[in-house]
């Protein structure tokens, strides 16, 4: 039966002409310092974003689970990986709301160390929000970069960044919100509703702009693709969805809307045994001026009540996903509908007229068998010994080497190096243990053949 397959949808993305913007990187006199003051901005400024991938990407929004659900995986953008990525920490204090107050033409000024009537000279009005045009900002910076006044160019700069690349709106136009952003501290949580709510309310509707921080959403992407040689020459000329679409489980790298931790557990590094409960894929979204349940109060005040969990609660860290979530991922692709052809692997054997008998054909499949089998334990066999060379290179730098310059900035305390030593060997034991786990599920898969090979190990 042939298997049914959803319509694509059609979405365009809001990527606003940066050519000035980039051009006032050449007055950042100290890159590094910047980088230290206000993250990888500049990084995130000079990406160029691969539209083609990002059009791919989008189909895949999984608008029940709030993540992108492919054949064999799911990914989602997470608060950890979004604060690596633009280098800003995510702080405990509350994200912006809307609630704040609109700051006022001296407050303006005030952040950007320039005269309060020249923003009061060139406020305005576009779609409904005030703000500044975006020429007038980059002309102020361009002066000040030239005059090197190093305080006042940063200023405006980031803002302009903040504005035009992490949260564009309106063309040429610095809008009121952006303004309100950049005066807070607590940013990446903001920029990761952004996305998430772009993306969900543009899937609900089928069509339309996509408007979020797209070289981000690129980076974050990217950061899970294949590195191998390759996967990036791509020299057979893939489409993109056919690349995306023969990926597994095993390819992917792992490392006012709200979106599901619980599905970003292996991306953190933490184990995934089953299907999460449905109360913890709960979804909640809601558009400004429509909401009669007053979700925007309770998502403001959730903010104050944030339970953090680690190691303690999670359990040692171990990037694994075992079966039951594995088919889970599986039958929701399927209901999902993927939105493009799964390429079929290419056969070992061509296929054509043969004298063969049916005994040969099985003794084949067989032989096959017994292929998958030792490329299956050799990998896990190399995986283990990865494991234990990072370990054993940890434990030499927590116990043998105590002057060690990156060891040396931590405590010198007996009982710190103790427990440290202690973890490590608890995170090998238990490491060891779902490996052996491992090799008993590819065990029974592989039973047959396993039993035969096993004289050869």
């Amino acid at each position: 039966m042939e298997r049914q397959r959803r319509n694509t949808k059609k979405y365009s993305f809001r990527q606003p002409d940066l050519k000035e913007l980039r051009n006032l990187t050449s007055y950042v006199l100290d890159p590094l310092g910047f980088k230290a003051r206000f993250g990888k901005l500049l990084s995130i400024l000079t990406t160029q974003v691969d539209e083609g991938l990002i059009s791919v990407l989008v189909q895949f929004y999984d608008p029940l689970y709030r993540c992108f659900t492919f054949l064999d995986f799911q990914l989602l953008p997470t608060l950890e990986e979004y604060a690596y990525l633009v280098g800003i920490p995510i702080l405990d204090q509350l994200s912006f709301s809307g609630l704040e107050s609109i700051p006022t033409s001296r407050e303006i000024a005030d952040m950007l160390h320039i005269d309060e009537s020249l923003v009061g000279a060139h406020m305005t009005t576009k779609g409904g929000i005030q703000g500044l045009p975006s020429e007038f900002l980059i002309a102020q910076a361009t002066m000040y970069g030239k005059a090197m006044s190093e305080d006042t160019f940063e200023a405006i700069f980031v803002l302009l960044i903040y504005g035009l690349v992490l949260f564009p709106n309106i063309d040429k136009f610095m809008d009121m919100n952006a303004i309100r952003i950049f005066s807070t501290l607590n940013l990446v949580p903001t920029l990761l509703g952004d996305t998430y709510f772009s993306l969900h309310m543009r899937n609900a509707k089928g069509d339309g702009t996509i408007v979020c921080c797209l070289p981000l959403l690129y980076k974050w992407f990217i950061s899970h693709l294949p590195q191998t040689v390759a996967f990036k020459e791509n020299k057979r000329c893939l489409r993109w969805s056919t690349r995306l679409m023969s990926l597994t489980n095993d390819d992917i790298f792992c490392g006012g809307i709200n979106y599901n931790p619980i599905l970003a557990r292996r991306q953190l590094g933490f184990p995934l045994k089953n299907k999460p409960n449905n109360v913890l894929l709960e979804g909640v979204f809601f558009q400004e001026g429509k909401d009669p349940q007053g979700l925007k109060g309770r998502m403001v005040r959730a903010w104050r009540k944030i339970h953090k969990k680690g190691r303690n609660e999670l359990g040692p860290k171990n990037c694994i996903a075992l079966e039951p979530y594995t088919s889970w991922v599986r039958r929701r692709a399927s209901e999902y509908l993927m939105p493009y052809e799964y390429p079929r692997p290419t056969p070992l054997v061509v296929a054509g007229p043969s004298t063969l008998p049916d005994q040969g054909v099985e003794e084949l499949r067989d032989e096959d068998r017994s292929r998958a089998w030792i490329r299956e334990r050799e990998e896990l066999l190399q995986q283990i010994k990865e494991k234990d060379a990072l370990i054993e290179f940890l434990e030499h730098q927590v116990i043998n080497d105590p002057n060690d310059a990156w060891t040396s900035l931590l405590p010198q305390s007996s009982k710190f190096w103790k427990r440290k030593y202690d973890r490590l060997a608890k995170e090998k034991e238990d490491m060891e243990a779902a490996y052996e786990e491992e090799v008993k599920r590819l065990r029974a898969s592989y039973l047959p053949v396993s039993r035969a090979l096993d004289d050869c190990f």
